[in-house]
């Protein structure tokens, strides 16, 4: 099998070298050593483990991906920018004809899957590449459907942490009050608690002190309104391998969908995991 050409944008991030890591031990993965990164890098390169990256700034972007493509031939994209960058960042790969995991969060997400639809290329889009938290979201997803209004009269409370530069509120959770919403509970994600704070994550979350620069811990818990019933729903993870690994299962699942000639079609994590 010939290994599928690959270009993390995103270095040096921490999510971005993450991946970079992970694909460098991939044979399914040919890594390329251009990276596209954000006006305010400075670097020429960014080395992960005993690779070097080039760091392509915006400014350079166009006339280093047309070199690209004429020396390399197809590849595929996966974003791991910032949440400002990410519409733009979907406009120029789908001007470019390149196909892409987003695993960015913020910005405009319905024009980002219009901006898709609209092009000659496929994506797949989702706000957390976790395989596993990904199918707790499809159970939820199962029960609002199935039991509407099921916690009708319960209060929630969401609380999210992740590391000190995470720059938005977790898309998960923003992603689970849907979900809610159907049980029977009106919140918003104004509603939503974010912890940004390292000394109270330490001392309040009980977080381990080696992972409070890469986590993301998450607490739904419901009670009824008179206080006599309490549900919790947790997931708790330190690190960042857990995104790497489902993010690579989702370049695969796309360069399959690349390969069978889909254009204008948005994948989320819920078709790379049916394998639809």
């Amino acid at each position: 099998m010939t290994p599928v050409k690959i270009m993390i944008n995103g270095l040096p991030g921490n999510m971005a070298a993450t991946i970079a890591r992970h694909a460098l031990k991939d044979p399914r993965f040919q890594l390329m050593h251009q990276s596209l990164t954000g006006p305010e890098i400075e670097a020429p390169a960014h080395a992960v483990e005993s690779a070097s990256f080039e760091l392509i700034r915006p400014d350079r972007r166009d006339r280093a991906v047309r070199d690209l493509n004429a020396q390399e031939g197809p590849f595929l994209s996966i974003d791991f920018t910032h949440p400002s960058a990410v519409n733009a960042n979907a406009e120029f790969y789908c001007a470019c004809a390149l196909p892409f995991v987003m695993g960015t969060t913020g910005g405009d997400r319905r024009k980002l899957e219009d901006t898709v639809k609209a092009s000659s290329i496929s994506a797949v889009i989702a706000p957390n590449m976790a395989k596993q938290i990904v199918g707790f979201q499809a159970m939820m997803d199962f029960a609002a459907q199935t039991f509407p209004g099921l916690f009708r009269h319960y209060t929630l409370q969401i609380r999210e942490s992740h590391q000190k530069g995470k720059a938005d509120t977790s898309g998960t959770a923003k992603a689970m009050i849907h979900y809610f919403n159907a049980l029977g509970i009106p919140c918003s994600e104004a509603d939503i608690f974010q912890e940004r704070d390292p000394e109270n994550q330490r001392r309040q979350w009980g977080i381990p002190e080696e992972h409070l620069a890469g986590h993301g811990w998450h607490t739904y818990a419901l009670d009824s309104s008179d206080g006599t019933v309490h549900f919790e729903f947790r997931h708790n993870v330190n690190g960042r391998d857990i995104y790497a690994e489902g993010t690579l299962d989702a370049a695969a699942f796309l360069h399959e969908k690349v390969a069978a000639r889909s254009k204008g079609q948005v994948f989320t994590m819920i078709d790379v995991l049916k394998g639809i």
